[in-house]
């Protein structure tokens, strides 16, 4: 059987990328699939975001670092068949100490070819930069999902990001592909975000996802009760844009 390995990955801060890892995930577990969540981002928000704290001794620094075994270092979340390897404070400082190891991009990669347990899904939840984290993850995925905001600027690094993907390709990892361009924090009440959206699907035709992520109270709660929109409540407009999304991924 063959898992599916997504990076969610944006250079650019504030994008949704944490928002997205915790709910699209929470949402595919809704729909039977069991889904593991990787917490490769130092601030660990996706880990907090799922009711866990990163003061856990077993987490992804411990794979990528010390060589420990996955299935050692995830935990179960709240929510049936959802599961979590965690962030923890070492990460702030893993990309020096990755620097000088032989085979630096490839350590994720390899960790995942060792485990003993199957999800049909796995999302990598990559920090704000190009560094090696986010190489790592690349390195280790069969496809990237761009969240991308709604705003002005919304465009300004993704030159930059489509020329590190062609790197990978061309380096570490050469069937890796675009997963989708997910547009969040959209405000279907003014001008601009309806001008971005035509102007994205204009350049970017094909991959970018139907499904888009409004700006929502529901979204923006959620985390601090450590739990998904989708559990938090379902009924939100944010919660069921990423059931949508879940679908829309299920159906490719």
């Amino acid at each position: 059987m063959k898992n599916r390995i997504i990076a969610i990955a944006n250079h650019k801060g504030g994008v949704g990328k944490t928002t997205t890892a915790i709910n699209l995930s929470s949402s595919l577990a809704l729909k039977n699939k069991k889904v593991l969540v990787i917490d490769l981002d130092s601030q660990g928000m996706t880990t907090s975001g799922l009711g866990k704290t990163k003061d856990k001794k077993k987490g992804i620094y411990q794979v990528i670092m010390n060589g420990q075994r996955m299935e050692q270092c995830i935990y179960a979340t709240q929510q049936k068949n959802l599961f979590l390897c965690p962030a923890s404070h070492e990460l702030e400082g893993a990309e020096a100490e990755l620097f000088p190891l032989m085979g630096r991009e490839k350590r994720l990669r390899e960790a995942l070819k060792r485990r003993n347990i199957y999800f049909d899904f796995i999302f990598i939840d990559c920090p704000p930069s190009l560094g090696l984290l986010t190489i790592n993850a690349l390195t280790a995925a069969d496809s990237i999902l761009i969240p991308v905001q709604c705003e002005f600027f919304c465009m300004e690094g993704i030159p930059n990001l489509f020329r590190t993907l062609d790197e990978v390709r061309t380096y570490l990892n050469p069937s890796l592909r675009i997963e989708g361009i997910l547009l969040t924090m959209h405000d279907e009440r003014t001008n601009l975000s309806k001008q971005v959206v035509e102007e994205m699907r204009g350049s970017l035709k094909g991959i970018i996802y139907d499904t888009i992520i409004p700006r929502t109270v529901k979204l923006a709660e959620a985390p601090s009760f450590g739990k998904p929109a989708v559990i938090y409540d379902i009924q939100s407009k944010g919660a069921q844009a990423y059931l949508n999304l879940a679908e829309e991924i299920l159906s490719r």
